[in-house]
């Protein structure tokens, strides 16, 4: 094997290395998933998960491109993650009311989103085009617990959700 790269000649450290990654690259990938064509800069939404979810505000442009999102932990409001502008519309949960499932679509930007909560209630943010997505927890009781993404100059490129188990404990069946 003169020079020829194999596996067993490599060091302990770099298959270290190696495995490592390949751990991390399938850990993002399959817990981390982003919808929409993403790019740009990144954002996480709080992962001091002290208080839950109360409540998401978005903002979308005229050319229906989803400009901003915000979220409510407690009785305060997160970071703002975008670029500034559009239309601003809010949905704010009720005491004990938890986010279950999401469905939404993008093209080049996000677009459209329904959020569905335990007490049966949902809110649409946007207009629905492009290709869709819905997104629920990977176990039963888990409820929605933080959003990610990335935006560029127009807004939202794309968004991920994370999914915990509630704090107070107080979760329905999923609708």
């Amino acid at each position: 094997m003169d020079g020829a790269w194999s596996l067993r000649t490599h060091q302990p450290e770099a298959m270290l290395l190696w495995l490592t990654l390949t751990l991390l690259w399938s850990t993002t990938c399959w817990t981390q998933q982003m919808y929409g064509t993403g790019g740009g800069e990144y954002f996480s939404t709080s992962t001091d998960y002290e208080n839950e979810i109360t409540g998401i505000r978005v903002s979308i442009g005229l050319l229906g491109i989803f400009k901003s999102i915000q979220v409510r932990y407690g009785s305060s409001w997160n970071e703002r993650y975008g670029v500034s502008g559009g239309q601003t519309q809010e949905f704010i949960l009720l005491p004990g009311e938890h986010i279950v499932a999401i469905y939404g679509s993008h093209k080049v930007y996000l677009r459209y989103l329904i959020i569905y909560t335990d007490a049966n209630r949902w809110a649409s943010f946007g207009k629905e085009d492009g290709s869709s997505f819905v997104v629920y927890p990977d176990q039963p009781g888990k409820v929605l617990s933080g959003i990610f993404g990335q935006y560029q100059l127009l807004g939202i490129k794309g968004i991920g959700f994370r999914w915990d188990y509630p704090l107070t404990g107080n979760v329905t069946a999923q609708p």
